[in-house]
């Protein structure tokens, strides 16, 4: 590499690298993780970072493959499984996990698991049980 080719290269590193996009998107993903349960829209989201909504959607699906939204309601179905399994009712984990609306909340669900919310807890409490 020439003298030249490495001052751009210097310069593109320290001018125009990615690594404030790549924070805005990490923030944004930390913040949907400690806050899922929360009423959380793309306005929001893109207002906490000072970022274009549109923006922000182009970089977390280019950085995680899923949009803000997407990744929010797979976030809810995970923390939907672990109440659950422990047990607590369908209709307070929809509400603990952040949705607004059962039916949305089963239909959901189903869709991301292949079954009910019912059906899951079911399915792990019969498993818990044969294997105590």
């Amino acid at each position: 590499m020439s003298f030249y080719e490495e001052k751009i290269s210097q310069l593109k590193k320290s001018h125009y690298s990615n690594d404030k996009q790549i924070e805005s998107v990490i923030g944004i993903k930390n913040y949907i993780d400690n806050n899922y349960d929360t009423d959380l829209n793309l306005d929001f989201l893109s207002y906490t970072r000072f970022i274009s909504k549109y923006h922000l959607l182009r970089l977390f699906k280019r950085y995680y493959g899923l949009t803000p939204r997407q990744y929010l309601i797979d976030k809810r179905i995970e923390k939907s499984k672990t109440h659950l399994k422990e047990q607590m009712s369908v209709t307070e984990t929809c509400f603990a996990v952040g949705f607004q609306s059962l039916g949305s909340f089963s239909s959901l669900f189903k869709s991301r698991t292949g079954q009910s919310p019912s059906q899951y807890q079911k399915e792990q409490f019969s498993r818990s049980t044969s294997h105590s």
